[in-house]
């Protein structure tokens, strides 16, 4: 185990036990969707739950002492009461937890809603993952508007097709910090792909309120190495700096592709040769800034 702490930015619990809470994507008959079709996975991750409990026991030898659980819930009812779920972990564990919540930002009570889950002191941002045209619907951009009155980031990860809407809507709020997760969920391998990934993410990345976030690189690269991600990572933060950079490991869906220590053992071989400074804000000191997370214990 490295010395480098690591912040966690990306990772999902759940628990399909629990009667206010509805993860459509892992109901037992779900089906991919369109925009999720090349996964075709899930059934692997189908247990009953997946707490921060046994987040911590699966990443302690990895050197993680903080976490962002971003949105699982699918077709909940009442997003606060995912937000309730995840509160309740860090309040009990005394782990350093934030929660980007759901928001549903087309909605007429997209405000009272995110009100509601900034009852919870976890709160730090709103994610509203959908695939539709929602970079240029009116609604959707009055609903990410309040984030900026709210102080809360956005996370988002727009398809390289999308990305100059998202240039365009972005540029609109300078005060809101929006985060490219997963490294813009590049879904193919080949140099064609990759320069055009590259165009968009530079476009975002020249806006100076844009962050992003390197992770879930298995999910369009089940048999991923080292190698293989390390043009990914390394454009991320050649891009975005090391200022605005860091890393999630999409846990525990990328637990399909691979261990937990194996994805953060990989990005610390790729920056290897930075400095220990430029490690630490990758690793730790930029996610900790963002997403407003507290010393660890």
């Amino acid at each position: 185990m490295s010395d480098l702490a690591f912040t966690d930015t990306h990772v999902h619990f759940y628990d399909l036990r629990d009667p206010a809470l509805r993860y459509s994507w892992l109901a037992p008959d779900a089906e991919p969707d369109a925009e999720d079709s090349d996964l075709g996975i899930r059934d692997a991750l189908k247990a009953v739950r997946y707490w921060a409990d046994d987040f911590i026991a699966e990443s302690r030898l990895a050197g993680t002492t903080k976490a962002v659980h971003v949105q699982a819930a699918i077709g909940i009812e009442d997003p606060v009461e995912e937000t309730r779920f995840v509160q309740g972990f860090a309040d009990r564990l005394g782990f350093p937890l934030t929660i980007v919540a759901f928001a549903d930002l087309t909605a007429g009570d997209a405000e009272r809603v995110i009100e509601r889950h900034l009852e919870y002191p976890g709160v730090c941002g709103i994610r509203d993952l959908r695939y539709d045209d929602y970079l240029t619907d009116p609604r959707w951009e009055r609903g990410y508007a309040l984030l900026e009155r709210h102080g809360l980031v956005c996370c988002d990860d727009p398809l390289v097709p999308v990305m100059s809407d998202a240039v365009a809507l972005v540029k609109r709020y300078p005060g809101v910090i929006y985060c490219i997760d997963h490294a813009g969920f590049p879904r193919r391998r080949d140099a064609e792909y990759f320069q055009a990934w590259k165009r968009g993410m530079r476009s975002l990345a020249a806006l100076d309120h844009t962050v992003v976030k390197i992770s879930g690189l298995g999910m369009c690269d089940h048999r991923w190495t080292v190698d293989s991600i390390r043009p990914w990572v390394l454009e991320c933060i050649e891009a975005w700096g090391v200022e605005r950079s860091f890393f999630g490991t999409n846990w525990p869906v990328d637990r399909l592709f691979s261990s937990y220590t194996d994805v953060v053992q990989a990005y610390r071989r790729i920056i290897a040769d930075f400095s220990r400074d430029e490690q630490t804000a990758l690793f730790s000191g930029n996610a900790d800034r963002i997403f407003r997370l507290s010393p660890a214990p």
